[in-house]
């Protein structure tokens, strides 16, 4: 990812090796804060209250903090209590189930006094899978956008997406976004149209942030126009990441996502999810088995960015009660494909 003109990641250890450092995604694109984890209770609240947030990274945020309880107490009761912390904290993402997993298994049968150092040797690994995996994409969605882009090559591609399933999602590079980086910095001309993701705006605040930072020509668009643009010829290709996608292809994402495919599917605009093999739960039949997280109404009601004064603070934007499910499902019959590590897939 780039970010103020150079590479890093979105996650990586503290130079003592005892914590994680993470951007705060709740200051983007404001302010650019990084916060240091130390513990298994700072790691727990970064990911409810969604300092930092997107499937992957709620799986790596959440392993970092499993090595960090071990570091203080390496004892079998302490492996359980800390998983169980962890892992209700989001309950729709498939990755922060399959992360606590790779690393439980990973320490399991070791005497207590090597588990820590495990555990955070395997959360390392799988940091540096999850930026390996998501270039993986990258490329295959890059030889898809080759395609799309051979049919009007007289103009830019232009590209609709959801949410934010970029590098702030992930480690490096993002699941949707990747072949979009990958195909501006192959010179292929490219324009995405970004959500603005209502209630928390993930799109308008942290996607456009990454675009900007990547110098990818994009445009802010409010939720409900995404159908005129399809309609309109507007759009070449819808993508979208995913926080969970079952055994039968039914794809959970944040909410809105099912509209665009069903806009998508009515104007012939081919309709992608983008995901790693981490995502993928085939121990879950359909979407309808998925719990779907509700959030508080607040998130909605109320909008937080700069005032007047140029400091960040928060407005009521209604005083009426409000409800607020974070994911919706989208039926496999409405995805075009699926792009993942593995290429481009019909089925999942």
């Amino acid at each position: 990812m780039i970010l103020e003109g150079r590479p890093t990641r979105s996650i990586r250890r503290t130079e003592d090796g005892k914590g994680a450092v993470i951007l705060d995604q709740r200051k983007l694109p404001w302010e650019i804060k990084w916060v240091e984890l130390r513990d298994v209770d700072a790691a727990a609240v970064a990911i409810r209250e969604m300092w930092t947030r997107g499937a992957p990274m709620i799986g790596a945020t959440a392993a970092y903090g499993y090595a960090m309880a071990l570091a203080v107490d390496p004892g079998d009761a302490s492996l359980a209590a800390a998983y169980d912390k962890l892992f209700e904290t989001r309950p729709t993402a498939i990755n922060l189930r399959w992360a606590l997993d790779a690393v439980r298994a990973a320490v399991a049968d070791l005497p207590e006094s090597e588990r820590a150092q495990a555990a955070f040797a395997r959360a390392d690994e799988i940091c540096d899978e999850d930026a390996e995996l998501c270039r993986s994409i990258g490329e295959h969605g890059l030889e898809l956008f080759k395609q799309l882009h051979a049919k009007n090559p007289d103009r830019p591609l232009n590209i609709l997406t959801h949410c934010n399933a970029g590098w702030l999602a992930t480690v490096d590079y993002g699941t949707a976004t990747a072949p979009i980086y990958l195909a501006h910095d192959a010179g292929i001309p490219v324009h995405v149209w970004v959500d603005e993701t209502r209630p928390r705006n993930q799109g308008a605040l942290l996607t456009a942030f990454e675009l900007r930072n990547h110098g990818v020509p994009h445009t802010v668009i409010a939720d409900n126009a995404g159908g005129l643009l399809m309609m309109k010829g507007q759009v070449d290709a819808v993508v979208v990441g995913t926080d969970r996608v079952t055994r039968n292809g039914d794809v959970c994402n944040k909410i809105g996502t099912y509209l665009k495919a069903l806009a998508a599917h009515d104007n012939d605009v081919p309709f992608y999810v983008a995901l790693p093999y981490t995502t993928f739960d085939p121990n879950t039949e359909s979407g309808a088995d998925i719990p779907i997280e509700e959030r508080s109404a607040e998130e909605l009601t109320r909008l937080s960015g700069p005032l007047a004064n140029g400091e960040i603070g928060t407005v009521r934007v209604t005083d009426s009660p409000a409800a607020n499910p974070a994911f919706d499902v989208t039926p496999a019959r409405l995805v075009t494909g699926y792009i993942t590590e593995r290429g481009v897939l019909d089925r999942i």
